[in-house]
């Protein structure tokens, strides 16, 4: 017995050495086999970054720089580290030797230190002494072009791959295709209006292109401009606009961004008609309505469904309303199937006009971004009287049909300027028409909003160890970029970028929250109704007047005691409302935990049960 129990004391120990063994084992060889169960493949290299890697022609040198001993003390940046090694030596291993990969360890103070921080790489302090950590990525080409990644964050895990390729991919191509920028709105920033900041949409366009800011008073456009970008044509010139036609009709490609109501501009009242609203839209309908399309300045796209959630002050307090002019288009918004689109999963918008075909218009035209059924045309210059979400909800009448918010356009299309015209050089009429292209093919993506542009819709800075970066929450800065990319010829990055959610929201409960408070406003408004009615018998009473003033005042106080009462009485419909709300949202998740805590084991036990009974019958 004594013999037996050695054995088995041995025979677990031998087992526990060779588990930890063959985990040592695997851990070393077998690094690059993984098995990805995400929903969205997070883990998995994209056809993109295969092509990308596949068409290298040059080898490119990584330096992977980690201070794995500074780091020891951080977990959850040493267990990161781990996964970038891994998926860095996956892209040595299929990039047919066109890769070289190094590991170095920076320790403090070393020539390794020097070297990362002379690559631009950004050291976070973890002692008192000053020690510094190093987490980054510095690739060079065999021109001794150099790009780096200058601290892996463990937040853009889901954007890892993206942010690789992407090095790969800039150092593979040095020459930057030229995007041209033509904006009514500071996206470059303005020092004469003490705008000292550009629009965080440029800074990343120009990690992908070479990014002019062309002069929106200009008479022609650079024929080395392989990309136009219009935003927000307020105030134009017509030689600019003119420029911008023939630009087009020439064969060159477009992304056009149009607003009824702009909210980043920064437009003053007329000083000689303080009253009057400064204009705020814009539109390029003088090349449209020949197309086919208009964009109207007057409206602009509501939608119950996708209404982003705001901060509201309301009688009760702070409380959280839907704001229909601010929209929050998810995966059933975006076209699945079109290069700019198909791998986005979020884009917000504000105040966004809508794209209109006319009956008899002969272009193609492929939608992008759209509302739900459930939207509405909204009258523009409510919103310059009119704020309160409630309000607008209250007045929400749906149109069921879905609005139209952007679009790629192509085909043949006439001139708006068929007649030509004079630059301030030439005279001749006659001449301006014969070098005019009076009908041309045009490929150009067109948006009816500018909002989409601006930091607070997309990104939001998080401090980083002291440093300010910025936070994508939203995939506006993909669509622009998955565009120009497009237009210039190149789709590779695309099946990239964003391939993590920014949001899983619970649709469910959203859906609850919205049907709760419509009940809720309707029962406001039947509130709201019965006061005006209370108001307009105690008014007549009032009128009436003369000897039965007695009288009359006792009618009055019976009107208002009636009305007291109603109104006790719909406040406690109205809490019993929120209340039914709330108890809904909480049973969905009681649902839900049980679901993921409690049948899932059990269903695991009964089926292993269930093995062992049929187990114990079968040695029957």
């Amino acid at each position: 017995m004594k013999y037996k129990r050695l054995l088995t004391g041995s025979g677990i120990l031998l087992a526990a050495v060779l588990a930890v063994a063959l985990i040592t084992i695997g851990n070393n060889l077998f690094t690059g086999l993984r098995l990805d169960l995400t929903e969205n493949k997070l883990f998995t290299l994209s056809p993109g970054t295969i092509n990308i890697i596949s068409s290298l022609e040059e080898p490119v040198s990584l330096d992977f720089y980690l201070s794995r001993k500074t780091l020891a003390d951080f977990p959850q940046l040493i267990n990161y580290a781990n996964r970038v090694r891994d998926l860095l030596e996956e892209y040595a291993a299929k990039s047919g030797g066109n890769i070289e990969l190094t590991i170095i360890e920076p320790e403090p103070f070393s020539e390794e230190e020097d070297q990362a921080v002379a690559s631009g790489l950004n050291g976070i302090g973890v002692s008192a002494a000053g020690d510094r950590a190093y987490f980054g990525l510095v690739g060079v080409n065999s021109t001794d072009d150099e790009v780096n990644i200058p601290f892996f964050q463990a937040s853009r895990e889901g954007a890892l791959e993206y942010d690789i390729t992407k090095l790969v991919y800039n150092l593979a191509n040095p020459e930057k295709r030229v995007v041209g920028v033509m904006s009514g709105l500071p996206l470059f920033g303005n020092p004469a209006q003490g705008i000292m900041e550009r629009w965080a949409i440029i800074d990343m366009m120009e990690e992908f292109f070479e990014v002019r800011n062309l002069n929106t008073s200009a008479d022609s456009i650079d024929e080395d401009v392989n990309v136009l970008m219009v935003v927000h044509p307020k105030g134009f010139s017509e030689q600019t606009l003119f420029a911008i036609d023939q630009y087009l009709l020439n064969g060159g490609h477009a992304m056009l961004f149009v607003d009824p109501l702009a909210e980043g501009d920064n437009a003053e009242p007329d000083p000689a008609n303080p009253y009057v609203m400064p204009d705020l839209s814009s539109n390029l309908n003088i090349m449209l309505e020949g197309w086919g399309l208009e964009v109207d300045t007057g409206k602009i796209a509501a939608d119950i469904n996708l209404a982003m959630r705001v901060q509201t002050q309301g009688a009760r307090g702070p409380q959280e309303s839907n704001y229909l002019p601010w929209l929050q288009l998810g995966e059933l918004n975006l076209n699945r199937e079109d290069f700019s689109t198909s791998e986005l999963n979020l884009v917000h918008m504000g105040t966004a006009g809508i794209i209109k075909r006319h009956e008899d218009a002969a272009i193609e035209l492929t939608p992008l971004l759209v509302t739900t059924t459930d939207s509405m045309e909204m009258e523009r210059d409510l919103l310059f009287f009119q704020r309160d979400p409630n309000v607008m909800l209250a007045n929400f009448e749906s149109g069921n049909k879905a609005l139209l918010l952007a679009a790629r356009i192509s085909g043949n299309v006439p001139s708006a300027y068929p007649d030509g015209l004079l630059s301030e050089e030439e005279e001749d009429e006659a001449t301006a028409m014969e070098d005019t292209v009076k009908e041309g093919r045009v490929d150009v993506v067109l948006v009816g909003d500018t909002d989409i542009l601006a930091d607070h819709f997309w990104i939001r800075m998080q401090n980083f160890f002291g440093v300010q970066i910025p936070q994508s929450i939203a995939n506006n800065g993909d669509f622009v970029i998955n565009t120009l990319d497009n237009l210039a010829g190149n789709t590779d990055l695309i099946s990239l970028r964003s391939r993590g959610e920014f949001s899983r929201p619970f649709t469910v409960v959203e859906q609850i929250r919205r049907d709760a408070e419509a009940q809720f406003r309707e029962q406001e408004q039947e509130l709201q109704a019965r006061l005006e009615e209370t108001e307009q018998k105690i008014a007549q009473l009032q009128q009436e007047g003369g000897e039965g003033a007695l009288l009359l005042s006792q009618e009055q106080a019976e009107e208002i005691e009636k009305f007291r009462q109603e109104q006790i009485r719909t406040r406690k419909e109205l809490r019993a409302v929120q209340h039914e709300l709330q108890k809904n949202i909480e049973r969905l998740g009681t649902q839900l935990k049980f679901v993921n805590i409690g049948l899932i084991p059990l269903i695991i036990a009964l089926l292993a049960l269930f093995a062992g009974i049929r187990r114990a019958r079968s040695k029957v």
